[in-house]
């Protein structure tokens, strides 16, 4: 069984990880934040990049992952990381900014727990966000169709509905404009170059596949990877150079309270 998110899986490709995290602090309007937190700070790529923006701050990383938390402490073993639920976690007063990369779409009713964060920072506090928005891409809506067939399809009627589709801009305005003194939503969409379909099912292994993957024993885990593999090559033709494009919208989302 695959109990835990896989620090080294995730890394396998940090630098295009790393590019929506740079770009969602890039719109962070604070100078000098006091109390910064990293929420889901995974293998600690995006903690370090707001230390280098905030070098004067107390930064601390979030993450449920004992993996992640293990390989983040190496990566930066002087500073602070804590295993928490975000689902009922709350800072501490004087927290500035709360910043969230890649992670509330795995959190059960993330709006209501996004509301209710902002609602515990300060004046001219920020919390900055960022979410795969990618549940209809070619990548995903075949994890649901492959694993709707064969013999592995009741084992995962659980799993396909492992992550929801993202609100709409509209429906995150009205519910946190009320509580901001601004708020910023706008969509990128990457085009990843990927040397090729195996690349591209290596990624998601350290993501989306993972409830998929969790629960199936060895064999049945290696038939499903087969055929998701086979789909992906029909579905990401190659370049001219051979390599594919992986197509990633994401949400993004500044609110200053």
């Amino acid at each position: 069984m695959i109990d835990d998110w896989s620090a080294r899986q995730y890394l396998e490709f940090e630098d295009e990880r790393t590019r929506p995290p740079r770009d969602l602090l890039a719109q962070v309007p604070l100078q000098s934040p006091r109390r910064v937190i990293d929420l889901g700070c995974g293998p600690g790529n995006s903690t370090e990049l707001l230390i280098g923006r905030y070098p004067d701050a107390e930064v601390t990383g979030l993450d449920s992952s004992p993996d992640m938390l293990r390989q983040a402490r190496e990566r930066l073993p002087n500073r602070a990381f804590e295993q928490a639920d975000l689902a009922s976690w709350s800072p501490r007063e004087r927290t500035d900014l709360l910043f969230a990369n890649a992670v509330f779409q795995w959190v059960p009713d993330h709006p209501a727990v996004l509301r209710r964060l902002i609602e515990r920072l300060p004046d001219g506090g920020v919390l900055a966000v960022q979410m795969p928005d990618n549940t209809d891409e070619p990548a995903l809506a075949l994890m649901r169709e492959v694993a709707g067939k064969g013999p592995w399809a009741s084992t995962l009627a659980a799993a396909r509905a492992a992550r929801d589709d993202l609100p709409k801009p509209a429906a995150y305005y009205d519910l946190l404009r009320p509580l901001c003194a601004h708020l910023d939503i706008w969509h990128t969409v990457y085009n990843h170059v990927m040397a090729g379909p195996q690349a591209i099912v290596e990624w998601f292994r350290g993501s989306a596949l993972r409830p998929f993957l969790s629960a199936l024993d060895d064999d049945m885990r290696g038939g499903f990877v087969a055929d998701y593999t086979a789909q992906i090559s029909r579905a990401y033709p190659a370049r001219f150079d051979g390599k594919v494009l992986l197509r990633f919208p994401r949400l993004f989302i500044v609110a200053v309270r």
